[in-house]
């Protein structure tokens, strides 16, 4: 998970499959511990979203990138009738309801809010409130109450942890994306961090000769050298905010057997989950539970071979694994 950076968590069961088939054996119930403990937590970080973020890294990864995703929501803000002094209220408020280890939902603390004197601390405007909490490192995820989302003192959550300088930041965040993510483009790290391309540039700049250097149909990419893999032939199942696609803002290379990723997202955002095979688009699915199994129904937009077959339905099965649950896959 660190060596991801972070991880988009916007549809929390995606997220959980997406960080499972980066590591060995861990099912939902793994990950799923994982969060409720607080070795992985969940907030918003990088752009106007969701991220699973390791604890040692949420300090510094806020500091960097939070001024930017204030900003990328401030229009909303002023619509929603947010200023400076309603949000130091409301943290004000939030830090004194959560304070002693409490953890709270988010209707919870809205009825706080509204007691503290924060008006319409509800829909949208409580959903702003409570994400530039997350952005001034006030609250972070607590453990989940049922299937209910809970929100911690960050303080209380996350053990102390040195801060870096916002150089060494620049330089932790460039290594981290280009070495997990590379080959890419500096406007894909741009996309993915939220940051602006003079801040992308700076980061290069410091990383130096850390990154290695393609140009690829007249493109300029970076990456960090590493041992290269065995070529394999594979199949994948990824969620829909899956970082092996929604971590670049071109993605024309991972549509080269579809022509255009539009077939399966719509051509704006990511809105299914995703069928890859040999790294290339080829389709959605989408979960359905039945009575103690899940159906992994495919929405393929292309011909698959019989050894694709094959290996689509190893991918449903490893699926299954993960939640594990008998899994039937149709298609």
């Amino acid at each position: 998970m660190r060596a991801l950076g972070a991880v988009q968590a916007q549809d929390y069961a995606g997220a959980k499959w997406a960080l499972a088939q980066r590591t060995r054996g861990a099912t939902d119930a793994v990950v799923e511990r994982e969060v409720s403990e607080g070795s992985i937590l969940r907030t918003h970080v990088l752009r106007p979203t969701w991220h699973f973020v390791v604890p040692h890294d949420i300090r510094w990864m806020l500091a960097l990138t939070a001024p930017r995703v204030r900003a990328a929501m401030a229009y909303y803000d002023r619509k929603l009738e947010l200023d400076a002094g309603v949000f130091r209220r409301s943290n004000n408020a939030l830090t004194k309801a959560l304070t002693g280890g409490k953890h709270l939902t988010r209707a919870e603390l809205g009825e706080v809010l509204g007691r503290a004197g924060v008006r319409k601390a509800s829909g949208q405007r409580l959903g702003h409130l409570m994400s530039r909490a997350e952005l001034d490192a006030v609250v972070c995820s607590g453990p989940r109450r049922g299937k209910q989302f809970t929100y911690a003192l960050l303080e209380e959550r996350v053990p102390p942890a040195p801060g870096l300088e916002r150089d060494a930041a620049l330089l932790e965040l460039t290594r981290r994306y280009f070495s997990t993510r590379g080959p890419a483009t500096g406007r894909d790290f741009a996309w993915w961090s939220g940051l602006t391309m003079s801040d992308v540039k700076r980061g290069m700049q410091i990383a130096g000769r850390k990154l290695e250097h393609a140009t690829i149909d007249g493109g300029h990419f970076w990456f960090v050298e590493r041992s290269v893999p065995k070529v394999s032939h594979t199949a994948h199942l990824l969620p829909n905010y899956d970082e092996y696609f929604i971590g670049y803002k071109d993605r024309s290379a991972i549509t080269r057997r579809l022509g255009s990723a539009k077939a399966v997202t719509g051509g704006n955002a990511l809105i299914a989950h995703v069928v890859f095979v040999d790294g290339q688009l080829v389709g959605g699915w989408k979960r359905v539970f039945a009575k103690q199994a899940v159906v992994v129904e495919l929405e393929l937009v292309t011909r698959l071979t019989a050894a694709e077959w094959t290996r689509v339905a190893a991918a449903a099965r490893k699926f299954g694994k993960f939640l594990d649950m008998p899994v039937t896959l149709r298609g």
